[in-house]
């Protein structure tokens, strides 16, 4: 069929599958899988039966520690101060549900994602918007480091034995993690929502079992129950707010990842908006009703749980034997110790607190993707890999967590002082922003503001932002205050060191951006063309490179050797004139034996002398197939390319020379890192010939005339 449309390029069909697609390394289509092509995007977009365990799994999961760190901190009070504790559980729930209600509204005002991040920098400015990507990004590190360390609890909860290896443990836990995210969104949440629905099952038996054994008259009772608490604070007053404080701060837990839904509603199937809403709706109303469930059940088994064992008189072998966690104890209670349904408890526990980590290997990403097309972070972590997801921020996340929990050794107490303050600086700025937003769409009675009921919905979204903004303003105070000596002011520390980096990225790429920009006019054509091919001694690979000089007919061509032996110098022009060699070889003196050095300087005073002159310079390159043999060669090219690429009107052209070690890279795959282009197989069809060429003769020295204009560089 002819062309239409006139006469143009050929553009192949990117959205058509490449059937010639090379091979890859055995060990990385296992692990990650195979490529994936850019129009298979749309295939892994998620429904809500996914996109609930692999976005939500952070506060669904987080009933397994958030419970727990708040009645150790009212333990140090005494059993007397356990009475705080629905008072606390129920303004915890109720910040809950305000937080989910706002972010309602985000994901309705910001249907692109960027969540937190985007609603800030476009209502409060792009500063203002870099201390909430700086928040996210600490509290995404901290929710892998405390998840898997919690994870890591519960594994040794019902298996002691393991206590040993806890930070072994928890470093392979994040590697299993980022090897399932690189294989994909839709892989990930196919992992991922096994052990969530399992989890969700056995939390839900677990409450209920326990709440029908108290209505009957047999209540559970805990393994701690008749523990006797030896040290306990006397605290009156301002001492007890503190404390109950305290423990509020750690039962915020629980709202950690309840903006990674807004960040990611363009991975949700179509209709986006309301798929995410109704995702974050159940996720929501779950995460609720089992923190009320778990609190309730402790209070009611009499769960004693302090942060040193030796402190409960009745636990004998409290130096030896490891002090379960409340899950463990509440499942022992209910169930009976060591009975198939405690373990199911334990080991869904585990799965998905090792797996609530998925909520920032997703978050964390699409957060750095955005900072990066915004030119505050660098552009690779833009960049998807292989199976469309960005590889190089799972990378860089996982890399960061490890050397957290190997600082930390894996303690959730110690890195939950850490945690929820960057959380809260996040929904804070976020629904500050989304006030200013709606405030915005009124005044100027645009967008939804334009019709009266539009308006009622957008005074009420209003409403509830404000509201939000309030509450978790009033805990970004009380978590600051009560954590802070604890550890918290890490995180104050981290945030604008952030900051500070990425507004240096940001200046760094505006500048690049500056200086390469083309010029309102642009002039082509330079004053000459001359080529220099480096020659060391008279082989194989100068011979061919003075061929590639020869056959590009360049205006003018000479060799230039940097005499650091004489004696080697005359010996090779012997050999340049017994090989009749028509090229000019010129000598250039190099007395402290910088070649790079020597030819930078030649090609200074040569440009001084010819003006706006085009050098090429051609240099052999010896390609090689074993690993050790890199170190063996090249080293002097490489260093004398990079001096020469410094010298304005000069380019290098490396001209391969194949040794015959080079066979191998055509029968084996090298191994690349996940971040990396695919190598592909190499096949060589048939034995590779040495060029044969018509003879030219070569250029002269004299300066041909050129068509075009002049432009001096």
């Amino acid at each position: 069929m002819p062309k239409q449309g006139g006469v143009g390029p050929h553009i192949p069909d990117l959205h058509s599958k490449n059937e010639d697609q090379p091979d890859i390394p055995v060990t990385r289509r296992l692990l990650i899988g195979e490529p994936l092509p850019s129009q298979d995007m749309e295939g892994q977009l998620l429904p809500k039966r996914f996109a609930l365990p692999i976005f939500a799994s952070d506060p669904l999961s987080s009933v397994a520690y958030a419970p727990q760190e708040m009645l150790l901190l009212l333990l140090l009070g005494g059993t007397g101060a356990l009475q705080f504790a629905w008072p606390i559980t129920v303004v915890v729930v109720l910040l809950l549900a305000v937080v989910v209600l706002s972010y309602r509204q985000v994901i309705k005002g910001y249907p692109g994602g960027g969540g937190s991040f985007e609603v800030v920098r476009e209502n409060l400015g792009p500063n203002v918007g870099l201390v909430v990507a700086a928040a996210l990004l600490v509290d995404y590190i901290l929710t892998v480091a405390v998840s898997i360390s919690s994870g890591v609890e519960n594994i040794v909860s019902a298996f002691p034995g393991l206590d040993q290896f806890r930070v072994a443990i928890a470093v392979g836990c994040v590697l299993l993690l980022l090897v399932i995210n690189l294989r994909g969104t839709k892989d990930s949440s196919k992992a991922f929502a096994v052990p969530v629905y399992l989890f969700l099952t056995s939390i839900f038996v677990l409450i209920a079992t326990g709440l029908i054994r108290t209505v009957l008259g047999h209540p559970p009772v805990a393994e701690s129950a008749n523990y006797v608490i030896l040290h306990t604070e006397q605290l009156t007053g301002a001492g007890m707010v503190l404390l109950l404080l305290r423990a509020f701060a750690s039962g915020c837990a629980a709202l950690t990842g309840v903006e990674a839904i807004s960040d990611s509603v363009p991975a949700f199937r179509k209709p986006k908006v309301r798929n995410a809403q109704n995702t974050l709706a159940i996720m929501g109303g779950i995460a609720i009703a089992m923190f009320v469930g778990i609190v309730a059940l402790a209070l009611i088994s009499r769960v004693h749980y302090v942060d040193n064992p030796c402190d409960l008189q009745g636990f004998a072998s409290c130096k030896t034997a490891l002090q379960r966690s409340v899950i463990a104890q509440l499942a022992s209670a209910t169930f009976g110790d060591n009975s198939i349904p405690f373990y199911f408890v334990q080991v869904s526990a585990a799965l998905v607190l090792l797996f609530a980590a998925n909520t920032a290997f997703n978050g964390f990403p699409i957060l750095g993707a955005i900072l990066a097309q915004r030119k505050y972070a660098p552009k690779s972590m833009a960049v998807r890999g292989d199976r469309l997801v960005y590889s190089n921020s799972m990378l860089g996340l996982g890399a960061v967590a490890i050397v957290l929990l190997l600082v930390t050794g894996a303690n959730v107490t110690v890195l939950i002082q850490m945690y929820v303050i960057g959380v809260f600086v996040a929904f804070t700025l976020a629904q500050v922003a989304m006030v200013k937003h709606w405030r915005g769409l009124l005044s100027h009675r645009t967008g939804e503001a334009e019709t009266p009921h539009g308006r009622r919905s957008v005074r009420l979204s209003m409403t509830i932002n404000a509201c939000g903004a309030t509450l978790t303003a009033v805990v970004l105070v009380i978590v600051t205050i009560t954590k802070f000596t604890h550890g918290a002011w890490v995180v104050f520390v981290a945030m604008p060191l952030l900051v500070i980096l990425m507004m240096r990225i940001h200046t760094y790429y505006m500048r690049v951006d500056a200086e390469i920009a083309p010029d309102a006019e642009t002039v082509f054509g330079s004053n000459g063309d001359h080529a220099v091919v480096l020659i060391d001694s008279l082989s194989k690979p100068i011979l061919k490179s003075l061929d590639y000089a020869i056959a590009s007919r360049h205006e003018s061509l000479e060799a230039l050797h940097c005499v650091m032996d004489p004696e080697a110098a005359e010996e090779l022009q012997r050999q340049w004139k017994a090989q009749n060699i028509k090229v000019p070889l010129r000598l250039i003196p190099s007395p402290y034996r910088d070649v790079g050095g020597s030819v930078a300087k030649y090609l200074r005073l040569r440009r001084e002398e010819k003006g706006s002159e085009v050098v090429t310079i051609y240099m052999p390159y010896l390609v090689v197939g074993r690993w050790w043999e890199r170190a063996l060669h090249n080293r002097r090219s490489r260093h004398i390319r990079d001096r020469l690429l410094l010298i304005r009107g000069v380019e290098v052209t490396l001209v391969p020379w194949l040794l015959a070690s080079s066979e191998r890279l055509y029968t084996r795959i090298p191994w690349v890192a996940p971040i990396q282009t695919r190598p592909g197989l190499l096949v060589r069809r048939q034995p590779i010939r040495p060029p044969v060429r018509k003879p030219l003769p070569p250029a002269t020295s004299g300066k041909k005339k050129r068509r075009g204009n002049r432009h001096p560089r």
